[in-house]
Order: C-alpha cells, then structure tokens, then sequence
C-alpha cells in the first residue's frame, strides 16, 4: 500500500516525487515508457520563462515566477546545466511595441525584476544580428535556459535515493477506488494507494475519466523544431521571441545550454511527432523576420513536441470535484517547465490537508555528475587513474568518454537505450548525431547489460536496432 501514487513521469510528476521525497511516506511512480522525460519535458523549448506573459492572478503567472526562482537553486543543487541569458520579445511596429508595454506592466504586476523596454539602438546593442526592422524590445534579464531531460532525471533521481519506488513501462489501463483506496490498474500489474497525484501530461484528462466525471479536456498541440549546430550556437545570446498570439508564445531563437541554436516551433493541433515539410517551412520563415542570417544548413536535427493546451486557459491545479483524493495537475503548457517546482509544492500543500507529514531525519538532497569536457587537464588525469575508461572517447562531437557512458548505464535510473543513454551524458548530441558513436554505445550497452544485440533499444520499446543476424560466424 503506498501513501501516493503519481502517474507520469515528466517534469511535473518528477518535481512532485522530488518533493513528497522528503516526507516519512511511501510513494510510487507509475510511467508508461521506459525512463522519465519522455513526453512534452523531452521535446520543447528548453526556456525558463521570466513571467512577463501570463495575465495576472492567474495560477500561470503565480507558479511561474516562484518556479523559476526555484529552479535556479535546484540546478545548483542538483548539478543541472542551467543558464540565466535573459530573454528579448522584440517589436516590428507601434502595434508590436503596444504589445510589448502592457507585457511590460503584466510582468510589474506579476513581479518579475529587471524588466526594461529598449529601443532599436539598445536591441542592437545587445543583439547586432537582429533584424534591422526592429523597432524596440522587452528585456527580461532573469529569463534563463536549462536542459530539461536533465533536471528531471535529476529530480527523480534524488526521489529514488529516497525511498521513492519508480515503475517504468507501467501504462495505466484502469483505476478504482473502494474503502478509501485507489487501486491502479498499469500493464504491469496493480498498485495501490491512499492518494493520487495524475501529472500525466497530455493524457491527464484520459486518466482522470478513469474514474472521475469529465472535468475538463486536453488538446494535443505539436510544435516543430530546428536544432542548429555549435557553429550556430552564438548567433544570438539571448532567447529572442516575436510578441505572442492567441496561440501561445510563437518561434523562438535561442541558444541551448549545450551551446547550440534552437529556433521553434509552430502551433498545430496533432498528436504525431512526425516533423512536416510546412511546419518546418513556417517555422524557418518566421524565424528569420527576427533574426535574418541564421544558417539552416547546419542543421543537425529536426523534432517535435506536444503539448498540452486545456479548455479552461490556465493550468489545473485542484482535487478532482468529481474523487476525493485524486489530485489533477493537468493542462500544463507554457509556462509549465518554469512552473513545475511550485505545482509540485501545491501537491505537497495539498496532501498536508489530508495527512499529517512528518521530514525525513535523513535526507540525500544533492547530486554530481562527471562531465569530463568541462574537468581541466589534472583532473581529467585523476579520473582516468582511477579508471581508464574515462582516457577512452566514445562520442567525438561532444567529448563523452566510456567512463561516463557506463556512469550512465548504471546509474539511479539505469539507461535503457541508445537515447536514454544520449540524455544522460550527451553522447550522440552532436553535429553527427550519433553517426559515429551510436554503434559504440550499442557495444557497450550490450556489455554492460549483458543482453543480446537483437534486445538494443534506440530509444523506447519497440525501437530494436537490430531485428536479425544475417550471418553466424
């Protein structure tokens, strides 16, 4: 019996797991893939957001601004890449710079620091490669960038040290509840609980109507990318963005903490995260209205991500009107990543009304990884003489060693794939993609896990790189 169950695994019910991990409770996650992050938190813009555009009063806007103070400290802690650029919305016209006054006075209001209204000669100033059309621009200076993957693994990462039990490929089929216990039905098996947290992304509104009335509805809404290479990664220094519509915050172009270009995305209504000629095209096009010179052909990778956009036009945050004891945090869109650590302490919040939390007299909170392309040239040669596989590189592009790749395989949360081994230390991340170092990795995940070839993920399941041997020796 658990005290909690939370469904999901992205960068909600990671932050949620991380929290409720410092309480006397016994808590389970259930995931449907094979390793947290694999939804919206894997694929989006990697920004976390100032808080200039949500409308006052609104639960954005109030998560969003105390979110993003926290993340800053939890990126710390925990050792996650993490990068306060600052963020520019720049204008075209006297409409666009309308625009940009009352997102001025919101983020006053909704009490983020340091806002200043430039015009064109102090955007050019800090961004020479803009347009020249420019008429002016929003700086929010305390708008950063962060790789998202990495602070939920983070997250979850300390949960488990903690005692929180992770249960990946647990696809939720059912839920009911009878004597004040849930019981959730997954792929795997039943688990049992006293509460449930649904942080399930895009399918919160399914699991909710597993067992409670329709209480809202979520549209899955895809966005498409362009990563650039490292060759483009300083075009700009900050994230620029165009004056948001009704369909949300539009292209961006910004760097990445891995120091390269991420220019996206479009808005459609989809749940295929095949990439389109047309979204690619629109994305492209839009992008360069902001910033003209941008080098498409040193593209590396194209990607989509959905999203999730509710009916009722803020995030859901509430006991189902329709269960007690089931706790939605659901519609996360942007400024979600930026708001996850305060949803998390409003679950948290919420179990204090139900149960009485008691701290952990013991607590693991931080966490260190080895990057060795950031170690200086004594303490590269420390690691190795502890352990040579950290002299032997497997991923040339991003300088990723051996030593960090089987750090990866056996860590907290075990790589499972190629992928999930890519999201862990970067291996694969760059300009060739994996073209060099994805059989390397394939290698070593056969060695080290002592599995079959045949049994090699790319990244979920059902993704085998190989599906037979044409010859046996």
């Amino acid at each position: 019996m658990y005290d909690v169950i939370i469904i999901g695994a992205g960068i909600v019910g990671c932050s949620t797991a991380y929290y409720l991990s410092q309480y006397d409770l016994k808590v389970a996650v259930l995931e449907a893939c094979n390793d947290v992050s694999m939804g919206t938190t894997r694929a989006n813009s990697a920004i976390i957001h100032a808080g200039y555009d949500p409308e006052p009063g609104t639960l954005m806007a109030r998560h969003n601004v105390k979110g993003a103070l926290m993340i800053r400290e939890l990126c710390r802690r925990l050792d996650v890449p993490y990068k306060q650029c600052g963020a520019l919305v720049v204008g075209f016209d006297d409409k666009d710079m309308e625009t940009i006054q009352t997102l001025y006075e919101r983020g006053l209001v909704n009490g983020v620091e340091f806002l200043k209204i430039l015009n064109r000669e102090e955007t050019h100033d800090l961004e020479p490669q803009l347009s020249a059309d420019i008429k002016g621009a929003l700086l929010a200076p305390t708008s950063a960038i962060v790789s998202p993957w990495e602070l939920a693994l983070a997250l979850m990462e300390v949960a488990v040290e903690n005692g929180v039990e992770l249960k990946l490929n647990n696809k939720v089929e059912a839920i009911s509840k009878s004597d004040e216990v849930f019981t959730v039905r997954t792929s795997e098996g039943e688990y049992h609980g006293r509460y449930v947290v649904n942080a399930a992304g895009i399918y919160s509104d399914a699991i909710h109507e597993m067992i409670g009335q329709k209480e809202f509805t979520i549209t899955k809404t895809k966005g498409e990318y362009y990563l650039l290479d490292k060759s483009e990664g300083r075009r700009v220094s900050h994230t620029i963005f165009q004056c948001p519509s009704k369909v949300g915050k539009g292209v961006l172009v910004s760097p990445t903490v891995h120091g390269n270009l991420i220019v996206g995305p479009n808005a459609e209504d989809s749940d295929n995260t095949d990439t389109t000629y047309e979204g690619l095209q629109f994305v492209r096009k839009t992008a360069v209205r902001s910033v003209p010179f941008i080098s498409f052909g040193d593209n590396i990778r194209n990607f989509a991500g959905i999203r999730a956009k509710n009916d009722r036009g803020d995030f859901i945050v509430e006991e189902s009107h329709s269960v007690p004891g089931f706790y939605n945090i659901a519609g996360i869109m942007s400024p979600g990543l930026s708001s996850a650590p305060s949803l998390a302490l409003e679950a948290v919040d919420w179990l204090k009304g139900k149960m009485e939390l008691h701290k952990k007299a013991e607590y693991k909170e931080t966490r260190k990884k080895v990057r060795f392309n950031q170690l200086s040239a004594e303490e590269k040669n420390e690691l190795i003489k502890k352990d040579p596989r950290y002299g032997r590189i497997i991923c040339r592009c991003e300088t990723v060693t051996e030593g960090e790749i089987v750090e990866a395989i056996h860590g907290v949360i075990p790589a499972v794939s190629i992928d999930a081994v890519k999201r862990r230390c970067n291996a694969g991340m760059g300009r060739c993609q994996g073209g060099f170092c994805g059989g390397k990795v394939a290698e070593i995940l056969v060695r080290e896990r002592g599995i079959s070839p045949l049994d090699v993920l790319q990244n979920q399941r059902g993704t085998n790189i190989l599906v037979r041997e044409l010859k046996v020796k």
